[in-house]
């Protein structure tokens, strides 16, 4: 089967699809998505940031879920640079199971600091893929002796965990419009106690690739991008099969520069990486500014475009009406929101 045939296929599969089947569980697993920006050494693909921003907006481009699922849970073990050393190969090394990380960016739990352990509890929001996880990252607030840290800014001091999902309560709260095969749920964890070894600072490295040295903001800005891009890309060849006829020029246009704008970014970040250049500032709200102003966008085309399709695009089995809402429950994501 060749590639276009195979993406077909598993666009078709996820037509109303609630979740995503064990098949193509199976399949990402195969293809090793789970870690694309994971070291070789480790058992990754340790694909370079515009390799991994391409295979991102593929994936979306063939289902919202799908893209979706894969940014988010390949996005959290990318936290396999952040992790201390032993750890990392612990987890993603000395098991026979490929680790599925994922969880939640919200500051929702607490962390009670007792010796050289902490007693972990909380509720937190929007973990993308619970169900297909193998172990959890959150963050939590740190306590001692009943006393909430303090950073010398006056703001909480947090830590992030790593710990098995055998340790959470996953709670099936998702009920929105769209992006429903990505499982995305909140979870509970009710006094676990979790060892220093499982925690890490978000913006600390201990891998030196050079992956891990993009700054985490620009590479989640990137990361969500090329999915809306891949969905809207998604969303004209369906338009296109509905009426070939129908002016598409705003939303072709508005594909182009988004894909011309992220590939350019996601160049230039890697050329500073290679010459030992950090990103500056205003780099990276250039960064986080021009994507919002895409999405906004990108947005706008496809909301002009849909009153033009039919009544079958409004059907819920109609795959351009799944398109419209996954990319409109995506876009509420709050990097993109703010």
């Amino acid at each position: 089967m060749n590639k276009n045939s195979d993406h077909k296929l598993l666009s078709k599969r996820l037509l109303g699809a609630k979740k995503l089947s064990p098949e193509i569980l199976e399949w990402i697993t195969s293809e090793n998505l789970w870690n694309i920006w994971v070291p070789k050494s480790h058992g990754g693909l340790e694909l370079t940031l515009v390799e991994g921003l391409h295979k991102l907006k593929e994936l979306a481009q063939i289902d919202g879920s799908l893209g979706w699922t894969v940014t988010l849970c390949s996005g959290a073990n990318y936290f396999i640079g952040n992790l201390k050393r032993e750890t990392a190969q612990r987890i993603f090394t000395g098991t026979h199971q490929k680790p599925i990380l994922g969880g939640s960016g919200g500051l929702f739990g607490v962390a009670e600091k007792t010796g050289d352990q902490y007693k972990l509890s909380g509720t937190w929001k929007y973990a993308t893929g619970g169900p297909y996880l193998t172990h959890v990252t959150v963050n939590a607030k740190i306590k001692e002796n009943g006393k909430e840290l303090l950073q010398e800014d006056g703001s909480p001091l947090f830590k992030s965990f790593v710990v098995p999902k055998a340790g959470v309560n996953l709670i099936d709260d998702w009920n929105t419009m769209g992006m429903q095969a990505s499982s995305t749920c909140s979870f509970n964890i009710e006094d676990l106690m979790v060892e220093e070894a499982d925690s890490f600072q978000y913006d600390q490295f201990n891998l030196p690739n050079p992956i891990f040295k993009v700054n985490f903001r620009v590479f989640a800005d990137l990361t969500l991008w090329v999915n809306y891009i891949g969905m809207s890309t998604h969303f004209k060849e369906e338009v296109l099969k509905i009426d070939k006829d129908l002016d598409i020029k705003s939303l072709k246009d508005t594909i182009a520069k988004a894909n011309q704008n992220s590939d350019a970014f996601a160049e230039t970040i890697e050329q500073q990486i290679e010459f030992g250049k950090g990103l500056t500032a205003d780099f990276i709200i250039l960064v986080h500014e021009t994507a919002t102003a895409s999405v906004r966008r990108l947005s706008q085309a496809i909301i002009e475009m849909y009153p033009h399709l039919g009544i079958n695009a409004a059907r819920e089995n109609n795959i351009i009406n799944q398109i419209f809402r996954d990319y409109f429950t995506a876009t509420q994501h709050r990097n993109f929101t703010r």
